[in-house]
C-alpha cells in the first residue's frame, strides 16, 4: 500500500473512532436524563462505527501478515490511538450506564 493509501485508511479509522466517540459521549448524557431508548441507539451506532473502524485496522494488519510491508507513520498511530481510546470509551460507558440506570 502506498503512503496516500495508508492516509486514507488512517483517515478513515480516526473518523469511524471519532464518531464512535462522539455518540457514547452523547449516550452517556441521555443516559443521564432517563431516555434509555436514545442510549440503546446511540451505543448501537457507536458499535457499528468502530466496527468499521476496526475492519479498516484488521486490513492492514492482514495484509502485513501476508507479508505486505506498510511504512507505519505518525498519521498511523495517531488512528491506533483514537480507535483504541474509543473502544475503552465503549466499555467503560456500558458501565456507567449500567450504573445511571440502577440508580433511577
Amino acid at each position: 500500500m502506498n503512503r496516500e493509501e495508508l492516509a486514507m485508511v488512517a483517515f478513515e479509522i480516526v473518523a469511524f473512532a471519532g464518531d464512535a466517540r462522539s455518540k457514547l459521549l452523547s449516550a452517556l448524557n441521555e443516559a443521564e436524563k432517563g431516555d434509555y431508548d436514545q442510549v440503546e441507539e446511540l451505543v448501537k451506532e457507536a458499535e457499528e462505527a468502530l466496527l468499521k473502524a476496526h475492519r479498516a485496522q484488521t486490513d492492514l494488519l492482514h495484509a502485513e501478515a501476508q507479508g505486505q510491508e506498510n511504512e507505519i507513520g505518525l498519521l498511523m498511530i495517531h488512528a491506533q490511538d483514537h480507535l483504541m481510546n474509543a473502544m475503552l470509551l465503549k466499555d467503560m460507558m456500558k458501565h456507567m450506564i449500567t450504573l445511571y440506570k440502577r440508580t433511577k
